[in-house]
């Protein structure tokens, strides 16, 4: 006759299969694939071209190297989008129109990241904190590029692609005589764009104190010449009165009359 099992007994019975299937569903999470998506038969290539995505997929596997997301409808790349993505190796966002990059965007990739391709989008600013402590070679060709100091701190911090340098023109500048100029050229004639940024935020301050104060001085003047033409009409008003009668008393009357 089978001896039934206890509660205790039961349990200890049901954990080994318990963590069977605790340890399947970690090991499907970890190969599933996004949704439009071709994935190698060990999530090492996650392949998402030409997908017409808008965004950044999710369920990207963990143990992906290669993660391919080049020509689609991209256009902003939020922080924490590369999320648990510690073991990527390149990471290839060419041919979007991505225009916006949070800052932190690519912070929690891992130390891995060998090539970060952003050529041919929409970017015209991008700062270095989107990167974090993050320097792999780094392509951004091909995009309208408005040249100034943050620019410059991402030359002299990122490690980017040699080849591609004279391919960042800029679209547009601090001073117009820049605008359609290679960058790295401007840099090697000596222009300092940091400097130029600063010059120009303190003549704007100096600009923007000369109108403030003028506006102070034209109240100033203006509050006293309505206070002067006030008591000039208060005082002709004034002049403009009758002057008040003598009232004759009963005492002047009798003294009038001795």
């Amino acid at each position: 006759m089978p001896v039934k099992k206890t509660g205790p007994a039961r349990l200890a019975y049901l954990m080994p299969l318990l963590h069977f299937l605790v340890l399947a569903l970690c090991l499907r999470c970890s190969h599933m694939c996004p949704e439009g998506c071709n994935c190698s038969a060990d999530s090492w290539v996650v392949r998402c071209t030409q997908r017409e995505l808008k965004e950044i997929p999710h369920n990207i596997p963990r143990d992906t190297h290669l993660l391919y997301l080049d020509s689609n409808h991209i256009t902003n790349i939020p922080e924490g989008a590369f999320r648990d993505l510690s073991k990527l190796r390149e990471l290839d966002l060419s041919n979007n129109m991505i225009d916006s990059i949070e800052p932190g965007a690519f912070r929690e990739l891992g130390d891995d990241l060998r090539l970060l391709d952003l050529s041919n989008n929409q970017i015209q600013q991008l700062g270095r904190e989107a990167f974090g402590r993050l320097r792999p070679k780094t392509r951004l060709y091909n995009n309208p590029w408005h040249c100034e100091c943050s620019l410059q701190e991402l030359f002299e911090t990122l490690n980017l692609d040699p080849e591609t340098l004279n391919e960042i023109v800029c679209h547009s500048a601090v001073q117009d005589e820049f605008s359609g100029q290679p960058f790295i050229r401007l840099l090697h004639s000596g222009i300092n764009f940091c400097s130029l940024q600063q010059k120009t935020t303190d003549v704007a301050m100096l600009v923007t104190m000369f109108c403030w104060f003028t506006m102070v001085i034209a109240y100033v003047v203006y509050y006293v010449r309505q206070n002067q033409a006030e008591a000039r009409r208060h005082l002709e008003y004034l002049k403009s009165l009758p002057l008040p009668k003598k009232i004759t008393t009963e005492g002047d009357t009798v003294s009038t009359v001795l």
